[in-house]
C-alpha cells in the first residue's frame, strides 16, 4: 500500500519535483550541461556487449566503489561498467578516478517514467548499489527486467532502520528485491535481515581497501615546522554541540599542559569561523587554516576548515577523537581513515553507524570510548603521558583495518556468480 502511494505521488508530482529541480540547477547543485540525465534521457550510447550497472549517490558511496571497480575493470575487462551518481561533486570526483572504459551518468530522479526510459536506454545486464541509496521505483522497475540486484557496503543508521521498522511491507518490497546484500558487520547484517533481506553476507567495509589518502608533502612539512615539538590531539569531522565538549576538555589538559594544541576540525568547513569564535570564547587562541594565519606559540586551537585535506590533519596528531558520536544524532563517523593513519583512536558514545567496527576496534584495545569533556581529557591526558601506550593502540588500529582490507577479495567471491554471467570471456563450463 505504501509503495503504492508513494509510486502514485512520483507521479502527480511531476510538477512539483521539476520546480525543485529547477531551483536545485538555480542554485548549481546540479549539471546545467547534463541536467537531462536526471529525467532519465541520456548523453552517450549504451556501450556492445554485457554492461554492469554501478551506483552511489554521492561522493562517500562512489570513493567506496572504486576499489571495486578498478578490480571489475583489470579482472572482467570484457564487462561494460556504467557508474552513475546523483551529485556533482561525485560526478568531478569520478570524471578524475574511474577506470577508463567505465561511462559516468547521472541517476534518474525516482519518477516512473524517468526510471523506465534510464532502463530502456542502458539495459543493464547487472546492477551493483553502494551502501545506502535505496530508490523504490528505480529499484522495483529494475527487479521488474529481472536485472540481478547487489547491494554492496550495506549501511542502515539506527534511524534509517527505526523508520524502515515502522513499514515492514514496504521494507521488506525493497530491500526484499536484491538477490544479495554484502554488509561491514553483523550489526548491519541483522537491521537488513530484520527488513526481510533474502541473503545477507557480513564481508567487511569495502572502503578499507582504498589506499589512504595522502596529504600534500610541503603543506604537512610546512604545518610540522609551524607546530615543532609541542604536543598536540586531533579532533575530526565535529558537529555542533560538540565542539563545545572538545573545548572544554583542551581547556581542561591546558591547564596542566599549557603548551599544548588542539587540531579542530568541524565536519563542515563553513563552520570554521564559528568553531574559531567558540575557542576564542573560551580563553582559547585559535587561527584557521583558510585565513592562512602561522600556528604561533601561543596558539591553542587551529582549527582546520578546508575540505579535503583531512589527511594533511591527520598527519599531525598521533592521538585523534573520532566524533560525531557525543550523542548528537550522527552514530559516529569511520574510524578506518584515523586506524590507517596510525593514530591512537578515541570516540563518544554514540558510534551506531559503525557499531561492528568499533567493537572490533574496542576488542583489539586499538579504541577507546569517552562520555563527556572530563572523560576525553582524561583519556587525551593518559595518551599523552605514555608514547609506548600511543604506538600499541595504533598497531592494533592498523591491524583492524588491514584485516577490513580485506573486504574486496571477500566481496568479489560473493559477486562472482553474477560476474562469471556476464563475462563473455568466461568458459562455458567454468565452474561446473
Amino acid at each position: 500500500m505504501i509503495g503504492a502511494l508513494y509510486r502514485l505521488a512520483t507521479i502527480l508530482g511531476g510538477p512539483a519535483i521539476r520546480l525543485y529541480l529547477a531551483r536545485r540547477l538555480a542554485r548549481g547543485k546540479e549539471d546545467p550541461a547534463r541536467f537531462r540525465e536526471r529525467l532519465g534521457w541520456p548523453s552517450r550510447p549504451r556501450p556492445p556487449g554485457p554492461l554492469l550497472w554501478c551506483h552511489g549517490a554521492s561522493v562517500g558511496e562512489t570513493l567506496g566503489a572504486l576499489p571495486l571497480l578498478a578490480r571489475l575493470a583489470r579482472e572482467h575487462p570484457d564487462i561494460g561498467l556504467l557508474v552513475t551518481s546523483g551529485t556533482r561533486t561525485a560526478a568531478a570526483m569520478l570524471a578524475e578516478r574511474l577506470p577508463t572504459a567505465a561511462i559516468h551518468a547521472y541517476v534518474p530522479v525516482d519518477r516512473p517514467a524517468w526510471v523506465r526510459r534510464f532502463l530502456d536506454h542502458w539495459r543493464p545486464d547487472a546492477a551493483i548499489w553502494m551502501e545506502s541509496e535505496l530508490w523504490p521505483n528505480l529499484i522495483a522497475e529494475t527487479a521488474r527486467r529481472r536485472v540481478p540486484m547487489a547491494l554492496v557496503n550495506g549501511r542502515l543508521s539506527a534511524r534509517s532502520h527505526r523508520n524502515w521498522r515502522r513499514l515492514p511491507g514496504w521494507a521488506r518490497a525493497v530491500v526484499g528485491r536484491f538477490d544479495l546484500i554484502l554488509v561491514p558487520d553483523a550489526v548491519q547484517a541483522e537491521r537488513f535481515r530484520s527488513l526481510g533481506a533474502p541473503d545477507v553476507r557480513v564481508v567487511g567495509n569495502l572502503k578499507a581497501a582504498m589506499p589512504p589518502p595522502a596529504a600534500v608533502p610541503a603543506d604537512l612539512e610546512a604545518l610540522r615546522q609551524e607546530i615543532g615539538d609541542r604536543p598536540r590531539w586531533l579532533a575530526a569531522s565535529t558537529h555542533p554541540g560538540e565542539d563545545e565538549i572538545v573545548l572544554a576538555a583542551h581547556a581542561r589538559l591546558r591547564a596542566t599542559l599549557p603548551d599544548l594544541l588542539l587540531v579542530l576540525v568541524p565536519r563542515h568547513a563553513e563552520r570554521g569561523p564559528a568553531v574559531a569564535a567558540l575557542a576564542e570564547a573560551a580563553g582559547l587562541p585559535a587561527v584557521r587554516r583558510t585565513a592562512g594565519s602561522p600556528i604561533a606559540a601561543g596558539t591553542a586551537v587551529y582549527v582546520g576548515d578546508t575540505m579535503g585535506e583531512m589527511a594533511l590533519y591527520l598527519g599531525l596528531a598521533d592521538i585523534v577523537l573520532v566524533a560525531g558520536s557525543f550523542d548528537v544524532g550522527r552514530g559516529g563517523h569511520n574510524p578506518l581513515e584515523p586506524a590507517q593513519a596510525g593514530a591512537a583512536i578515541l570516540h563518544g558514545p554514540d558510534m551506531a553507524n559503525f557499531a561492528g567496527l568499533a567493537r572490533r576496534m574496542a576488542d583489539a584495545g586499538a579504541a577507546e570510548r569517552v562520555v563527556d569533556a572530563p572523560g576525553l581529557a582524561a583519556a587525551v591526558a593518559r595518551l599523552l603521558a605514555d608514547p609506548a601506550e600511543r604506538a600499541r593502540r595504533a598497531a592494533a588500529a592498523a591491524g583492524v583495518a588491514a584485516d577490513e582490507a580485506a573486504a574486496l577479495d571477500r566481496a568479489l567471491a560473493a559477486l562472482a556468480p553474477i560476474l562469471d554471467r556476464l563475462d563473455p570471456a568466461r568458459p562455458a563450463d567454468a565452474g561446473a
